[in-house]
């Protein structure tokens, strides 16, 4: 993962405060049901280059969350297939890293109760509608549940607030 994540609350954070951050916010309700999403948005820089941010998303459900986002620059990009398939790369990655962290930190941790998910930038309305099937088969060949618009606010909301 990348050094360092900004948190929602403006704080410049390494990949394990990051970890740190999102158990203590679910360690302060602990019988609460969380999501705990990873999504990725960009946007066409000058030039062919790309701008990525992803975000890490911690959701207790029906009460609020907390988040997480780093920017990544990148190019050459000449498609929009292009740009997705980085998007979802760059989620892919940043969750495996990031999943490791966060099991290791909760090992011996039976009452917290979450799900994890990859939120896409795609959507069955639009040019991406055509890539939903290969998008959605990329995460979950990973095994990891794979949410599209307009389900995936850690992509389409969050990340995309900060492109």
């Amino acid at each position: 993962m990348p050094d360092f994540f900004s948190s929602s609350l403006g704080l410049k954070l390494a990949a394990d405060r990051v970890v740190e951050e999102i158990i203590r916010f679910m360690n302060a309700e602990p019988r609460r049901h969380y999501k705990v999403t990873i999504g990725t948005d960009s946007e066409r820089l000058s030039g062919g280059r790309a701008d990525f941010v992803t975000a890490i998303v911690v959701h207790r459900v029906g009460n609020g969350g907390r988040y997480f986002w780093r920017r990544l620059e990148m190019g050459k990009f000449h498609t929009l297939r292009d740009r997705i398939i980085k998007e979802v790369v760059i989620s892919l990655d940043v969750a495996k890293s990031f999943l490791t962290l966060l099991e290791k930190e909760l090992r011996g941790n039976d009452a917290l109760e979450w799900d994890f998910e990859i939120h896409a930038d795609i959507g069955e309305n639009g040019e991406t509608k055509a890539m939903i099937q290969e998008v959605v088969g990329m995460i979950r060949a990973y095994n990891f549940e794979a949410k599209t618009k307009p389900g995936s606010y850690a992509a389409s909301n969050v990340a995309d607030r900060h492109v």
